[in-house]
């Protein structure tokens, strides 16, 4: 029987892992045969996108987990995990890891993700990371809903600019 203290931190170690299930996007991977060098290479791309990644406990994940409703994870939490988190852009941990998993002779293995509430598959994993940022899609948005806007005005401003061409033939027309 593990000691209170102990306990203590397995339940604040659970806490947190529940808490990340919850609010954010991220990628469950195995991270077993990469290199120090890898590893290193890798962690420091994540810091540097606000990714949060760990190596984490399968006993006190599969615990998180079902605390979510991720109990579809179950299979999936044995051997070498790492989570790769990120709260403000739930498709940034997605893009590193492909990134890192499609390189020639990557150790990397995604094993599932989880977006918005939802588990999703290693091939949803990798067509989620293909998406276009946030900013992008935003302005693709933007764009098609401003485009009839800016044909109506064209078309206005066509009809204007025909009406004052005539009047100007007119013109000429008669002082001539």
């Amino acid at each position: 029987m593990p000691s209170e203290k102990v306990l203590r931190e397995k339940q604040e170690i659970v806490a947190q892992l529940t808490e990340k299930l919850q609010s954010a996007g991220g990628v469950f991977v195995d991270y077993s045969g990469i290199t120090v060098v890898e590893d290193t290479e890798m962690r420091r791309a994540m810091r540097n996108a606000g990714v949060d990644y760990a190596v984490v406990k399968n006993t006190l994940t599969r615990f998180a987990a079902k605390n979510v409703g991720f109990d579809a994870l179950d299979p999936i939490l044995n051997g070498t995990t790492a989570l790769a988190v990120s709260k403000d852009d739930p498709v940034a941990a997605a893009k590193l890891i492909c990134e890192y998993a499609d390189k020639p002779n990557s150790k990397i293995k995604i094993k599932a993700g989880f977006v918005n509430g939802k588990i999703i598959s290693p091939e949803e994993v990798k067509n989620l990371a293909k998406l276009p940022p946030k900013e992008i899609l935003v302005a693709q948005v933007l764009g098609t809903m401003m485009a009839p806007v800016c044909g109506f005005v064209n078309v206005l401003n066509a009809n204007i600019r025909g009406l004052a061409v005539a009047l100007k033939a007119t013109a000429d027309k008669k002082s001539a």
